[in-house]
């Protein structure tokens, strides 16, 4: 099969730089499917799980939102966090998710119930990611 360079870099650095043989990752109007020779595209990604192919192979991702870029047949995501399945504490995920859920409960003001909104969804893509590794 066919393969594309991925780099995926977050504030932190470089955390992926290698050909793949194709990319999942949820944007903020579904998943999207890139393969090698994609046309160029740029779109916002929302939390969700980042999946490669390489070697046949999937490894899979938490993506804490950010852009993919598509430019010359090379695909970039420029992301908030990125953590491999691999790497997620997954006692510390289970403790945002239930700060993240008391916090909705309390409802202090629009503000903090969307800021525990977004932290509860990104809990519960690290948890969901880690299920499956």
């Amino acid at each position: 099969m066919s393969e594309f360079k991925l780099q995926i870099v977050t504030p932190d650095g470089l955390e992926f730089d290698d050909n793949v043989e194709n990319l999942i990752v949820r944007a903020i109007n579904g998943d999207v499917g890139i393969l090698a020779r994609h046309a160029d595209y740029v779109v916002p990604l929302e939390i969700g799980a980042a999946r490669i192919k390489k070697n046949g192979k999937v490894r899979e991702g938490s993506c804490n939102g950010g852009m993919l870029c598509v430019t010359d047949g090379n695909a970039k995501i420029i992301a908030f966090s990125f953590e491999w399945a691999d790497e997620i504490d997954i006692n510390r995920a289970l403790d945002a998710k239930k700060r993240a859920e008391d916090a909705i409960k309390k409802k202090k003001d629009d503000y903090e119930l969307n800021l525990a909104k977004i932290k509860l969804k990104r809990a519960l893509s690290r948890i969901s990611v880690y299920e499956k590794k």
